[in-house]
């Protein structure tokens, strides 16, 4: 069972902004999994541009906008599932929060993987608190700032 995530590029502008994501975001998707303690499963990143992640969260979730990272839990006991990263909206967030785009997408990877293991921020202030302060141990071990 691969350990590394299979890693996606779907827009072009990805190769530019961040020139060392795969090994990066092999080793944020790796520390995840080791600090959320559980085994390693495959799953895919998608590094993508917002319109095909808008037409995948208009699809899916029903908001007809494009948004920073959608993940899509997989159905099969070896495979855990997609995160989807739009490049534009990503870039966005990482200018106006003033962080380097290259950490900025770490986080949303971690954030991203964390969704797909079952962790939720969206229905109870106590999930999304436990959420939180998991990312930022696994930032802190991968030399990235609390992001909050």
């Amino acid at each position: 069972m691969p350990t590394s995530p299979a890693i996606l590029i779907k827009s072009a502008a990805w190769r530019t902004s961040f020139p060392g994501y795969r090994p990066a975001l092999q080793k944020a998707v790796v520390a995840t999994f080791r600090h959320a303690e559980v085994a390693p499963k495959a799953l895919t990143i998608a590094l993508s541009g917002d319109r095909a992640v808008q037409h995948l969260n208009r699809d899916f979730r029903g908001k007809d906008k494009p948004t920073n990272v959608l993940s899509f839990p997989a159905d099969e006991p070896d495979y855990l599932g997609d995160v989807i990263l739009a490049h534009g909206v990503v870039e966005r967030e990482a200018k106006e929060q003033q962080k380097p785009f290259a950490n900025h997408a770490t986080h949303l990877v971690v954030h991203g993987v964390l969704h797909l293991l079952g962790y939720d921020h969206e229905t109870d202030a106590e999930d999304a608190k436990k959420m939180e302060s998991l990312e930022k141990r696994i930032l802190a071990k991968l030399g990235i700032p609390n992001p909050y």
